[in-house]
């Protein structure tokens, strides 16, 4: 069994089953969540610790998760650990965050002789859940492979990208694709029905053949039956296109399909949709109609 000790920064519905597969592999957790009560059902589920600050959760650790919302809580909670940061240790961000906010944190926690990773996710609350998700991971080589068998317990495929940011750059690249994907699945959807198609038949059809997606397979069916509570909301994903717009212009890449779909995002979001399930774009043509 392990016994290595590793600290969890964030358990929302994605961080708090990551956190719970390196429970069950035998990893010593100790976890923080800015709402107590949830880190402490946490610890009573997975018979972990708790802890009341980022500080305090961090001060054994070898290996430092974090799970977070966006920059800013990135920034918060990292100042509040970092005092409690041991040399040696090795802090992975699994948030979807900005790469120069990768950048930045890679230089100030190498002065102090700490590992730095950002390796954002993808796979959803699904792949959180059942330990399939996807990591891209940027910075040193020797951090990534130092935290390698424990993000193991969660993933299903785990990429070293390239140095400190690149991590968050290949993010981009995969919410890019899921924007115009998500918006062509909405507009085959909404034709079908516009057309009277039978959308079962229509997706046994054509799910076997070069339209097929991860997109069709799972929220084809629900988005035709109008069901959005659940999965990756949309406020979420015009954070992340926000960050991948951002860059593009830094850049010189052209994403109009991209800054097009980021428009359609908050459509939906003042139709009262920001944290229903980004397969919602085809809510907004039923609605255009």
């Amino acid at each position: 069994m392990m016994t290595q000790k590793v600290s969890f920064l964030g358990l929302g519905v994605m961080g708090y089953p990551m956190a719970g597969h390196l429970a069950r592999c035998g990893y010593d957790v100790t976890v923080y969540n800015r709402t107590a009560a949830k880190a402490e059902a946490w610890a009573k589920e997975h018979k972990g610790r708790a802890a009341p600050t980022p500080a305090e959760a961090v001060a054994e650790a070898e290996i430092i998760f974090a799970c977070l919302g966006d920059d800013g809580d990135v920034r918060a909670v990292f100042d509040q650990a970092e005092g409690g940061i041991k040399k040696g240790a090795v802090l992975v961000d699994h948030t979807t965050a900005s790469p120069s906010l990768a950048r930045e944190l890679h230089k100030q926690f190498s002065v102090k002789e700490i590992g730095f990773v950002d390796a954002p996710v993808s796979g959803g609350q699904a792949g959180a859940e059942n330990g399939k998700l996807s990591v891209m991971c940027g910075g040193d080589e020797k951090h990534v492979e130092a935290a390698r068998e424990a993000m193991e317990s969660f993933s299903a495929r785990i990429v070293h990208i390239g140095p400190s940011g690149h991590g968050q750059l290949c993010k981009a690249v995969n919410q890019i694709c899921i924007a115009g994907l998500v918006q062509g699945l909405s507009e085959g959807v909404h034709f079908a029905e516009k057309t009277g198609l039978d959308i079962d038949k229509v997706l046994e059809a054509i799910s076997g053949g070069a339209a097929q997606s991860w997109q069709m397979e799972n929220r084809a069916k629900t988005m035709a039956e109008d069901e959005f509570d659940f999965g990756f909301a949309v406020d979420w994903m015009r954070k992340d296109l926000r960050i991948a717009l951002n860059e593009g212009r830094n850049s010189g890449a052209r994403l109009p399909v991209t800054a097009l779909v980021d428009q359609f995002y908050a459509d939906v979001q003042a139709m009262g949709g920001g944290r229903w399930d980004t397969s919602s774009l085809v809510r907004r043509l039923a609605k255009s109609n």
